[in-house]
C-alpha cells in the first residue's frame, strides 16, 4: 500500500462530501501499518439494465480504492430493487419484478468490469441477508429511526408537504441500505450526493451494533451532454456504456471545452498534474481544444470497446465531420416486412438506431433523421418496403437495410 498523504491524493479526486478525513486517515494509517485493506461498499440497485457514463463516476472510484489495494464490494441491490430506491423522486417508485431484477443484475455485471478488475471485486448480493431477516427482525430494525427523522430527508419532506403519497415500504428503504453497512462492516461507503442522507444511515446502525462507523464518501452528478441538467436516458443527454465506439468517440467530441475537462476530472484514468498540464497547454495556445478532446475520447472508447475501435472511431469520426464522407464501415441488416410499408420509428428502432419508437419519434421532430440523406421531420412518415436504403439518425448512427 502506498502512504496515508498519497492515498488521500487520489481518493479525494473529484469528491464531494467526506464524513470525516479524519476517520478515514485513521482507518488509511491503521490498514497501512497492518497491510490489512479497508473494505469499501458500494450498492447499485438493478433497475434498468444499461448504465452511462454517470454512473461510471462512482465505478471510477471504486477503482481508485481498488488500485489503492482496498477491497471493492460491489453490492447489487437484488432485494432493495424490489422496494424501489425514492431518493429524488417526487412519487412511489414501481417495484421491479424478480426477473427484471435477475436480468439486470447478469447485464451490471458485463458491464462494471470494462473499469473494475474482476479477480480484485467481490461481488455481493443484498438478498443474502436482508432475505433471512425475520418479521421481528424488520420491526427492530425499523425502531431504529422517527418518522421525524426520515422527514428530513428532502425528498419525503417535498411530498409530505404537497400531499403526494409516501408508501411506509419507502421508510424502510434507507434502514436497508444502512443493515448492509452492517451486514458487510464496511469501513467506507461510496454513493452520489443525492445518497448522502441513505449513507449517513449506514454510520448510525453501525453505532448501533457496536461497530465502528463507516466513512461516507459521495460524488458529483455527473452533467450530461447539454452540460446543465444532470446524465438522464430520460432526458436524451447521456453516453451508454453499451454505446457503439463511433457513438462514445462522437458524443465526447460535442461536449464544451469546459465540460471536456469536468469529465476528464471524474472519468479519466490521467493523474490530475496530467490534466493540469493538457488544461494549461490549451489555454495557452500550444494544443488545439479538439485534440485534447480527441484523446480523451479515444480513451473512453478504449475502455468500453479497445484500442483498435477507437482508431477507428477517430477516423469515422473525422471522414463524417470534416471530410463530409461516409465511415468505412456501415452496418446493414436485413428487414423483413409484412406489407409494402413500414411506418419509420418502428424502421429505426428494428435497424438499432434507437432505442424505442418514442426515441425514434423525438428524433425525427429534432431533425435528426435522414433516409438515403433526406431529412425527415414527420414521425408518421411511412417508408415504402422495397430495395435498400441509408437509414442516418444524429450525426454518427447509420445502418443501410435491405428489405425482403
Amino acid at each position: 500500500m502506498k502512504p496515508v498523504e498519497e492515498q488521500l491524493a487520489l481518493i479525494e479526486r473529484g469528491i464531494v462530501d467526506l464524513i470525516s478525513r479524519e476517520d478515514l486517515e485513521k482507518k488509511l494509517k491503521n490498514a497501512y501499518e497492518t497491510g490489512k485493506p479497508l473494505k469499501i461498499k458500494a450498492g447499485f440497485d438493478p433497475t434498468a439494465p444499461d448504465l452511462h457514463l454517470g454512473h461510471t463516476v462512482l465505478l471510477q472510484k471504486l477503482r481508485h480504492f481498488q488500485i489503492l489495494g482496498h477491497e471493492i464490494n460491489f453490492l447489487i441491490g437484488d432485494f432493495t430493487g424490489l422496494i424501489g430506491d425514492p431518493t429524488g423522486k417526487s412519487e412511489t417508485r414501481p417495484p421491479l419484478t424478480a426477473d427484471d431484477v435477475v436480468r439486470n443484475a447478469e447485464t451490471y455485471k458485463e458491464q462494471v468490469f470494462k473499469i473494475l478488475d474482476p479477480e480484485k471485486t467481490k461481488v455481493v448480493f443484498n438478498s443474502e441477508w436482508l432475505g433471512r431477516l425475520s418479521s421481528y427482525d424488520m420491526i427492530k430494525l425499523a425502531s431504529q429511526l422517527t418518522v421525524a427523522r426520515m422527514l428530513e430527508r428532502d425528498d419525503f419532506k417535498k411530498r409530505f408537504e404537497s400531499n403526494r403519497p409516501i408508501s411506509i415500504h419507502e421508510f424502510l428503504y434507507p434502514l436497508i441500505q444502512g443493515y448492509d453497512s452492517v451486514a458487510l462492516e464496511a469501513d467506507v461507503e461510496l454513493g452520489g450526493t443525492d445518497q448522502l442522507f441513505n449513507l449517513l444511515m449506514g454510520r448510525d446502525l453501525q453505532r448501533s451494533k457496536g461497530q465502528a462507523p463507516q466513512v461516507v464518501l459521495t460524488m458529483p452528478l455527473l452533467e450530461g451532454l447539454d452540460g446543465v441538467n444532470k446524465m438522464s436516458k430520460s432526458l436524451g443527454n447521456y453516453i451508454g456504456v453499451a454505446d457503439s465506439a463511433d457513438d462514445i468517440y462522437g458524443k465526447i467530441m460535442s461536449i464544451s471545452d469546459d465540460l471536456m475537462f469536468r469529465y476528464y476530472e471524474l472519468l479519466s484514468d490521467l493523474s490530475t498534474s496530467e490534466i493540469a498540464t493538457l488544461k494549461q497547454d490549451m489555454d495557452s495556445g500550444k494544443i488545439h481544444p479538439k485534440k485534447v478532446k480527441s484523446k480523451l475520447a479515444c480513451e473512453l472508447v478504449s475502455r468500453f470497446h479497445d484500442s483498435e475501435s477507437a482508431q477507428k472511431a477517430e477516423k469515422n469520426f473525422e471522414q463524417v465531420f470534416k471530410e463530409r464522407q461516409l465511415p468505412d464501415e456501415i452496418p446493414e441488416m436485413e428487414v423483413q416486412v409484412d406489407g409494402e410499408v413500414i411506418w419509420l420509428p418502428k424502421l429505426l428502432h428494428e435497424a438499432g438506431l434507437v432505442s424505442s419508437t418514442s426515441d425514434a419519434r423525438r428524433m425525427i421532430k429534432q431533425n435528426a433523421v435522414s433516409v438515403d440523406g433526406e431529412k425527415i421531420s414527420n414521425p408518421q412518415t411511412d417508408i415504402t418496403a422495397e430495395g435498400q436504403l441509408l437509414l442516418k439518425v444524429g450525426k454518427r448512427r447509420f445502418c443501410q437495410v435491405r428489405f425482403r
